[in-house]
């Protein structure tokens, strides 16, 4: 690990590079946090999560999303379904959670630009007629993407929808539960294990809205492949799982030892404008349960929000420059876009919000500067380097979930919120 200084740590290889601005975590406390890793047998659970083990040790079940960029799914760009894609102006998106964010960024990123792509995923069903007010029938497909089938919201939006249309032939589920999704009477069905988290779909057939249509720059097999060379570097490459454990072992100790439970995600790319909401779910949903007892970490998943760098700037960077909270940032941008605005922002906010300013303000205007800072620069952004960088973000979650000693793979707060929405309706004569 390089010595602390202005920039603590630099990892770089031909996908993306790295710089940390977290002077406050020194070489020291990396040590202790390391010997910890060693305590809890980090490198055995990352030899675990890659041989199938039962990870998900609460429901008994293997993390299978893994497989998935190892071995290239034969459904994804081949099937019988692909004239359904083809044959439609506007493709509808029914969804929530995973099942929503992961088509989204890819499409932003990389999909279709002559499609009409549109996400429904709320529970009110205003926003149905509203997206749907100007579309035709005819020309209109529904992908319901849900691992259950049992969600609440997705089932609600599912039967306006098909009274709305009036042809359930337009409708294709990509589930893991099959059965569930042949009692709306749904012939297009597309299956994926259920050892395939939500969180985690997007490596399975929910990424096929971002595949059709002849401008879509999306590629499922370069997708798989970056994520799968991410896998590699993990097991193999012990720069980049030293890199991984800069991420986790500083978003640990910020969180529990220097009271910086919040940390911004500020996409510095128009194609990653919505990555802060994946990496959101990600993380909080992996991250957001009880402590061990024995754990001496009693603060588990970080407070995550950001979005596009840019508007944030005019939100609330204010806050982030002068106010008092207690914040981690991390921004991203590509070197493909170097000449652009948007890159010399991300540049210029790193050092703004790690270093402050001095010289060029008043005395009250001055900017504070101690915001520990990670910057993520993407040597471009392609269906390859999106895969990397999403698989990137779940070793880190991973490797953190290890840390703090539970089970990123359950979501039982979640659940809960599904089975009393249920019952509330059932009592209420919904």
């Amino acid at each position: 690990m390089n010595k602390i200084d202005s920039i603590n740590y630099v990892f770089e290889n031909d996908i993306l590079s790295y710089e940390s601005y977290i002077k406050d975590f020194t070489d020291e406390i990396y040590q202790e946090f390391n010997a910890k890793s060693e305590e809890v047998g980090l490198l055995s659970k990352i030899d675990d999560l890659f041989s199938g083990k039962k990870v998900n040790n609460t429901e008994g079940l293997a993390a299978w999303h893994t497989k998935l960029r190892d071995e290239y799914p034969v459904a994804v760009g081949d099937h019988k379904y692909i004239e359904l894609f083809y044959s439609a102006s506007n493709i509808v998106t029914i969804g929530i959670g995973g099942s929503f964010e992961g088509p989204k960024l890819l499409i932003e990123a990389e999909g279709n630009t002559e499609k009409n792509h549109l996400f429904i995923t709320g529970s009110d069903l205003e926003e149905f007629t509203e997206k749907t007010e100007k579309l035709d029938p005819n020309e209109t497909i529904f992908i319901v993407s849900s691992k259950s089938f049992t969600t609440e919201e997705t089932i609600a939006i599912l039967n306006k929808a098909i009274r709305w249309s009036g042809d359930i032939n337009k409708f294709l589920a990509i589930t893991a539960n099959k059965s569930e999704a042949q009692k709306y009477n749904i012939n297009n069905i597309i299956e994926f294990d259920k050892e395939i988290g939500g969180r985690y779909s997007i490596w399975s057939d929910i990424n096929l809205p971002a595949l059709y249509g002849p401008k879509s720059n999306f590629d499922p097999k370069l997708f798989l492949k970056g994520g799968h060379q991410a896998d590699l570097d993990i097991q193999n490459n012990s720069d980049y799982l030293n890199f991984i454990k800069i991420l986790s072992f500083s978003d640990i100790w910020f969180n529990n030892f220097a009271g910086k439970n919040t940390r911004a995600i500020l996409s510095y790319s128009w194609k990653l404008r919505s990555f802060a909401n994946y990496a959101q779910q990600l993380e909080m949903e992996s991250l957001g349960k009880h402590p061990n007892q024995n754990s001496e970490y009693k603060n588990t998943g970080q407070i995550i929000f950001g979005g596009y760098g840019p508007t944030a700037q005019h939100s609330y960077f204010q806050l982030m420059h002068q106010g008092t909270q207690n914040i981690c940032a991390d921004i991203i941008a590509s070197k493909e876009e170097t000449k652009s605005l948007a890159y010399a922002q991300a540049i210029t906010q790193t050092k703004l919000l790690s270093f402050g300013a001095e010289d060029l303000l008043k005395e009250e205007e001055e900017i504070n500067g101690n915001i520990p800072t990670n910057l993520f620069l993407l040597n471009k952004i392609d269906s390859y380097t999106l895969g990397y960088l999403i698989a990137t973000w779940e070793h880190r979650t991973f490797v953190s979930s290890v840390m703090l000693e539970i089970n990123p793979f359950d979501q039982f707060g979640v659940s809960a919120g599904k089975i009393f929405t249920k019952k509330y309706i059932e009592d209420n004569g919904g």
